[in-house]
């Protein structure tokens, strides 16, 4: 346990806040719907792939890896392994034909050659229930971290702070539309890097920067020893781990490509080529994270022992906070508050702005108005979408606050492969899928992910169940992915083969042409 001071950490968590609200109220250009949905396109590579780091980097890498890591070692790691693996499926496949194809959102692309308002309508129900696992994710960070460092331990006082964090999430929102947000993102990441980095140091000069003694300490403070540099010590117990596993990586690899948030980055740049460019910024200032992350963890392990980490409030995710404490001290300790914090609240911002954004462009302004809705309408409906949306996730991350935050994470990247890959692939690399296989591809893969998740040991049956005294869960793996991502693909090729005739050729060479040169992009 460590010497909470709730006054500083308070103190440095509100001057960030207060700082980015003024960065954003500067930087906001909300004028047209172009300007609060993509800031008029106008970011470079360089700058947006900083934002994409800071936009992916959320409370599950900061938080729930190292504490992934100092508990459970190797197998923690392959968190960050899948997280940044998954990046080459977008700098291959998906970020110079999005650009190239869409103008807002990912509705924009799938429903480019299909029809107009049930496709549109099907990525926005995707692009909501995605962003709003993700959110609950964060959200339950938040609640774990104030525990820890404001020392709240009564669950009321934690929902409190919970909805304080949504409410500042959905004024970056609300007042800096896309630009501000993107600022933010960029400010985000340099302080998570710099803090990253200035952590691992820090811990690696504690053992005369040898990485062998920081190891062979972390073996001795953990009960599984020298197995937690090997595979297996979390998912290599039987057949189901290592099934439950292979689930896993499949959703974390492939699930990165399919994040509404991380799609709706790539229209904020002016083409194609800085498109590629904030792959490539985004995937080396992730990796040198990652990196740390691994320090970071094992080196928790190391300085306070796996069962103190266990045992203080949040579980694994107070590791990075606990470690700062006894390397730097108290001061630090309030740093990595306000990282954390502003991890949590720049990472939900970009999530509440693309759910909001996928509401107002794709079903109130082509589904409820046909596509008639004039741009100022479109931002006024995206700007109460983003409060709804807020209070929900507020809700959400009451009801899941203490669970892993990598691991719920982990359940948004296989929502993410399953409802929004497999269509993306198809609609942009085969010219016959159609407007049937779209929808089957979506709401197969989407459907079949909730309902495994349901009744799986992540709701109920086991003591680390969101409820934990009921049992309803007849699938055996926590993550669906292995399950659910065939399962789009089949229903999208099956819905292709079914709906023939419904494809415009017309469109689909237009779709073509603009994916793969630019012609025509805005």
């Amino acid at each position: 346990m460590i010497d909470a001071h709730p006054v500083l950490n308070v103190s440095i968590f509100g001057v960030f806040v207060l700082i980015t609200l003024y960065m954003v109220n500067r930087a906001s250009s909300v004028g047209t719907a172009t300007d609060y949905f993509a800031a008029g396109g106008r970011f470079t590579g360089a700058q947006n792939g900083i934002a994409l780091s800071g936009d992916f980097l959320s409370a599950a890498s900061f938080l729930g890896i190292a504490g992934a890591i100092a508990v459970h070692g190797y197998d923690g790691f392959l968190y960050s392994i899948g997280f940044l693996v998954g990046w080459l499926v977008n700098l291959l496949l998906i970020a110079e034909q999005l650009r190239n194809t869409g103008r807002f959102t990912m509705g924009d692309v799938l429903s480019f050659r299909m029809r107009q308002r049930p496709v549109r309508a099907a990525a926005a129900v995707s692009t909501l229930v995605i962003s709003f696992v993700y959110m609950i994710a964060q959200m339950a960070g938040a609640g774990s971290l104030v525990a820890l460092l404001l020392n709240v331990h009564d669950a009321n006082g934690q929902a409190l702070v919970i909805g304080g964090v949504g409410v500042v999430m959905v004024a970056y929102v609300l007042v800096g539309g896309m630009k501000g947000t993107t600022w933010v993102q960029i400010v985000k990441a340099g302080m998570l890097m710099l803090c990253g980095v200035m952590m691992a140091l820090f811990l690696m000069g504690k053992f005369g920067f040898s990485l062998t003694s920081l190891l062979q300490q972390a073996a001795q403070q953990n009960p599984l020893g020298e197995r937690i540099f090997s595979p297996g010590a979390k998912y290599g117990k039987d057949e189901l781990t290592k099934l439950d596993f292979v689930s896993l990586s499949l959703a974390l690899v492939l699930g990165v490509a399919g994040l509404p948030h991380v799609l709706m980055r790539f229209y904020t740049v002016p083409n194609a080529f800085q498109a590629r460019r904030s792959v490539v910024w985004a995937t080396c200032t992730m990796a040198v994270f990652y990196l740390c992350t691994l320090v970071i963890g094992y080196g928790a392990a190391a300085v306070n022992g796996t069962e103190a980490i266990l045992a203080a409030p949040g579980g694994e995710n107070s590791a990075a906070p606990l470690l700062a404490f006894r390397i730097g001290g108290t001061v630090l300790l309030g740093v990595v508050a306000a990282v954390a914090f502003a991890t949590i609240l720049a990472v939900v911002a970009g999530l509440t702005l693309t759910a909001s954004a996928s509401f107002a462009h794709d079903v109130y302004a082509s589904v409820v108005k046909r596509g008639k809705a004039d741009p100022d309408s479109e931002v006024r409906v995206a700007r109460l979408t983003a409060v709804v949306i807020g209070a929900a996730s507020i809700l959400g991350g009451i009801l899941v606050n203490g669970q892993n935050v990598a691991f719920l994470v982990s359940l948004a990247f296989a929502f993410a492969a399953s409802a929004n890959l497999s269509t993306l692939l198809f609609s942009l690399f085969w010219r016959r899928f159609n407007t049937l296989g779209t929808l089957w591809g979506i709401y197969g893969g989407l459907g079949s992910c909730l309902v495994l998740v349901i009744f799986s040991p992540v709701v109920s049956g086991s003591p680390d169940s969101i409820l934990p005294g009921v049992d309803f869960a007849w699938f055996p793996l926590s993550n669906p992915g292995i399950v659910s991502i065939p399962v789009s693909f089949l229903g999208g090729y099956v819905g292709t083969l079914l709906g023939r005739g419904q494809v415009s050729e017309k469109r689909s060479a237009e779709m073509e042409v603009r994916s793969l040169t630019g012609i025509g992009a805005s």
